[in-house]
């Protein structure tokens, strides 16, 4: 090969690489810096609520003023991460760049007032808002859009979670079950490293996990066959787990629309019924984030990973407080509940099974996520990100048989289907089959299309 063909060859495929990480850095910045701007609002929209707990009676009030924003503004901005989904699949409208803002003071709102809901989805719908707007300005082809909506979503997720490298498999992973989008492999990669940093920068901090390491875990710790076992029956737990939670959010969303033709008031009727669940149960642990306890004591995530720090019933409150705010349209994530929802499951289990409950706690933290976002890679990296690599085979253990057991279900309508659960195919196309797709065909009882290879 001559010097001239070598560097032609060299361009061909170095160049586009570059060009690739210098349209990541600037959406790795603004994502990042828009990661720190809410998780500081975050933190003073919880410690108010804390402080004022008679907040949440104006929660329909705020989910009015909410709904009557994005009916008048949003102008397809309530697709959220969807919207995102779909436009990194088919590059079109593009992301309105009203979305981050939007998203930002609605999840606020949600979180003030009591609202029980995540970060993720706020973090993830401002990157890629922001990656959107950016690619506008430098008058970006479709190849390059994509790129850039999937960096956006690698900085916001990396960057709020402070998991950099779960980041930037999520960006790739989320996108089609059973395949991996390689192709912005380093500009995501660079994208997430380099929010996380940015967001670090600005004077956050995460929260920091501690779990105990047991005796003889570590590099043998895949050999101790007796807890892998129960760690695989877990996971068929976290997995249903993961699947009632997407169906009974999509199928309360369904059932207010019908109710309630009018979106705004959706959140209204929402807050009222969160407010009934208060009454009825008689607790405030399912409102919020839930990360932390306020003062005073609380189930929460951190308290599952002690033995006695949640109930047997801790995590079936967290799903049906985050269903009814998330499905009648209130702003907010849905994975710091799965968090809950999956910590709080782990911990009943560990002490059922006569196990660590903090393990547990973990394997359930990432595995219901795992399932309901149909990411087990990105899951069990964000389980060696938070809690270290001794217990990596379980992490990957209980990750991967949750995504198989939550079957077709999702809570992203958008992610499009190339592999079946549990089917071997040929091809590498993406498929143009949606869980949308799979959702409709269920409800209305017929067999859902095979995805195409």
């Amino acid at each position: 090969m001559s010097v001239t063909s070598a560097g032609r060859q060299w361009a061909t495929e170095f160049v586009p690489l570059f060009r690739g990480i210098l349209l990541a850095l600037p959406v790795a910045l603004l994502a990042g810096s828009a990661s720190a701007l809410f998780l500081k609002a975050l933190d003073w929209a919880t410690a108010m609520q804390w402080q004022r707990p008679q907040l949440l009676w104006a929660l329909p009030a705020g989910g009015l003023l909410v709904g009557l924003l994005y009916h008048f503004w949003g102008r397809g901005s309530d697709k959220g991460n969807n919207l995102i989904l779909e436009e990194i699949h088919a590059p079109g409208g593009g992301v309105p760049g009203r979305m981050a803002p939007l998203v930002l003071f609605g999840t606020l709102v949600s979180h003030l007032f009591g609202g029980s809901a995540g970060r993720e989805g706020t973090a993830v719908q401002m990157g890629g808002s922001l990656a959107s707007l950016l690619s506008r300005v430098c008058r970006l082809g479709p190849a390059a859009r994509r790129m850039m909506l999937m960096c956006g979503v690698s900085a916001g997720f990396g960057s709020v979670f402070g998991t950099p490298l779960a980041g930037a498999v999520f960006a790739m992973e989320v996108l089609v079950v059973g395949r991996v989008q390689y192709e912005a492999l380093v500009p995501v990669l660079v994208a997430s490293i380099v929010g996380d940093a940015t967001c670090s920068a600005w004077g956050v901090h995460h929260t920091i996990y501690h779990l105990d390491v047991a005796p003889g875990a570590g590099s043998h710790a895949a050999f101790q066959a007796v807890l892998l076992v129960k760690v695989a029956g877990s996971a068929i737990c976290f997995g249903l787990a993961s699947r009632l939670f997407s169906e009974v959010t999509h199928g309360l969303q369904r059932c207010f629309a019908r109710l309630l033709p009018f979106a705004p008031l959706r959140p209204v009727l929402g807050g009222l019924l969160v407010i009934g669940l208060v009454l009825l149960t008689g607790t405030r642990d399912f409102l919020g984030l839930g990360v932390h306890a306020p003062p005073g004591g609380a189930v929460s995530i951190l308290s599952s990973f002690e033995p006695g720090g949640a109930s047997g019933w801790s995590w079936l409150g967290k799903l049906l407080f985050t269903s009814v705010t998330l499905g009648s349209g209130f702003k907010g994530g849905e994975v710091t509940p799965l968090f809950y929802v999956g910590a709080t499951l782990g911990n009943a289990i560990g002490a059922l099974l006569q196990e660590p409950v903090g393990l547990f706690a973990a394997l359930g933290f990432i595995a219901v996520f795992a399932g309901a976002a149909n990411t087990p890679l990105a899951c069990t990296l964000m389980g060696i990100e938070l809690f270290g690599a001794h217990y990596a085979v379980y992490f990957a253990v209980a990750c991967f048989v949750a995504f198989m057991a939550s079957g077709h279900s999702g809570i992203y309508l958008s992610q499009r289907v190339a592999v079946g659960k549990g089917t071997i195919q040929d091809g590498s196309g993406e498929g143009d089959v949606t869980l949308r797709d799979w959702y409709k065909r269920a409800i209305q009882d017929e067999e859902p299309p095979p995805p195409k290879s």
